[in-house]
């Protein structure tokens, strides 16, 4: 049924209205502007997979393509099937679907579709493979029998993100005798996703993969767009490709198995999308933040949805961060700057983002760029998502500076940071502020 309600799709205008977005109800009325007007009614959705899409600037083609996605999503619901939300990440001819919902890794179909060869390895590790291995296996051969699967289980933790670890995928990848036909799928978090990705961009000069994130950090953010990587010593993601999946799936039931810390750790990023770009949103994290945290399953589908839908956008117009994309690094300097200068693994990537991003704020407050009252916001939001709001005493103004100067947003020796300008929603990436302020900020968060 998505697929012919994605074929009807082609043929409408793109001018759309959702009614009722806040509602308790949970009817949802979707009403497509065409010359022939055709109206959708259903109450079988709830409202937090109701979409909220700003579409102000955004590219007509974009906007049709959330709309069919909503669609298809709304027409499958009426007939009672557990269909995917499915977000696309348009890039041409190597656009992906980013399918979110309950219980997707019983849908097998879902990840066949995406499977090029006979041949498929699965990159996990030792805290996610005793939980969801074997049912990825299973819904890779389920009905399937041409394939096979191998898998390479590694250590879990931000300080195996290197060379060394790597290589146990290639290992196992020529060890199995893949062939340029087969199949990546990193099942994990951000570590496990960058690190899967990285080796398949590499493995024979590049193969097919798939991401299945099991974190918030991971299904909010770094599963989707195609940057992969690890760490070096002396800084976080220096070693690299941009290289995109075949799909993003995310199974909101891998949350339920989840830490705590890790749960909020995921929050930051999601925080972030409301900061730079999405103000509405942002107000919405502010109501239901208590709701996330508890792990309801309509807040947390809704906020996934959400930033999912608002990375699709900006990686769309900017794959490769040459300019848009890298606001996506609000307080990731400073942040990159904790995790490298504390040791890998000491401290979450989302805990060093949250007080990377009130680092940001307050130069950006400094610069007299923002209200004192957006400050505030940021600091309260992140207290009540139980974030640090304060880098770790350790860390001196020495550490930040000659971290942040191999960061990959310097530029001719110029340190660009994503900073915040105007109203709520709004940002800059820019080199072009006064070095006092931040000289400032840096004093201000550490004692030396």
């Amino acid at each position: 049924m998505a697929s012919t309600a994605h074929h009807f799709c082609s043929s409408l205008s793109t001018k759309a209205s959702i009614f009722n977005p806040n509602s308790s109800s949970s009817d949802l009325f979707l009403r497509l502007h065409t010359p022939n007007s055709l109206s959708l009614r259903s109450s079988s959705i709830s409202p937090s997979s109701i979409e909220l899409t700003r579409v102000a600037n955004s590219a007509l083609s974009r906007s049709s393509s959330r709309i069919c996605a909503s669609l298809a999503h709304v027409m499958d619901q009426s007939l009672g099937s557990k269909a995917p939300t499915i977000v696309e990440v348009d890039l041409g001819n190597r656009s992906y679907p980013i399918y979110i919902g309950s219980g997707l890794l019983d849908q097998p179909e879902l990840l066949q579709r995406h499977v090029h060869g006979k041949k498929v390895l699965v990159v996990t590790n030792t805290t996610v493979a005793p939980l969801y291995l074997e049912k990825v296996v299973d819904a890779l051969t389920r009905g399937n029998p041409n394939v096979t699967v191998e898998s390479v289980i590694l250590p879990d933790g931000e300080q195996y993100k290197n060379m060394e670890t790597l290589m146990k995928v290639f290992d196992k990848a020529i060890e199995s005798q893949l062939d340029r036909k087969c199949t990546f799928v990193a099942l994990g978090g951000g570590v496990i996703g960058d690190m899967c990705g990285y080796a398949a961009a590499s493995f024979l000069r590049g193969v097919n993969f798939i991401q299945i994130p099991t974190t918030v950090m991971a299904q909010v953010d770094s599963s989707v767009g195609g940057k992969t990587g690890i760490n070096h010593p002396l800084g976080k993601n220096l070693i690299g490709a941009f290289y995109q999946p075949q799909c993003v799936l995310i199974d909101t039931d891998t949350l339920n198995t989840l830490p705590e810390r890790e749960l909020a750790s995921g929050l930051a990023e999601v925080i972030k999308y409301g900061l730079i770009r999405d103000a509405e949103f942002f107000e919405w994290q502010e109501k239901n933040m208590k709701a996330l945290l508890a792990r309801d399953p309509n807040a947390m589908s809704y906020a996934i949805k959400r930033s999912c839908e608002n990375k699709a956008e900006v990686v769309s117009q900017d794959e490769k961060e040459s300019g848009l994309r890298a606001t996506l690094n609000l307080g990731h300097t400073f942040g990159h700057a904790i995790e490298t200068g504390m040791g890998y693994g000491e401290w979450l990537h989302g805990e060093a983002v949250a007080a990377g991003t009130v680092m940001a704020v307050d130069m950006s407050y400094r610069l007299g760029w923002i209200d004192e009252s957006l400050v505030k916001r940021v600091r309260n939001i992140l207290e009540q998502a139980k974030l640090p709001i304060a880098p770790p005493e350790i860390m001196t103004v020495e550490m930040f500076k000659s971290v942040m100067a191999v960061d990959k947003k310097v530029a001719d020796g110029l340190l660009r940071l994503i900073l915040l300008k105007g109203p709520l929603g709004n940002c800059v990436f820019t080199g072009d502020y006064d070095r006092k302020a931040l000289n400032e900020t840096l004093h201000a968060f550490t004692k030396s």
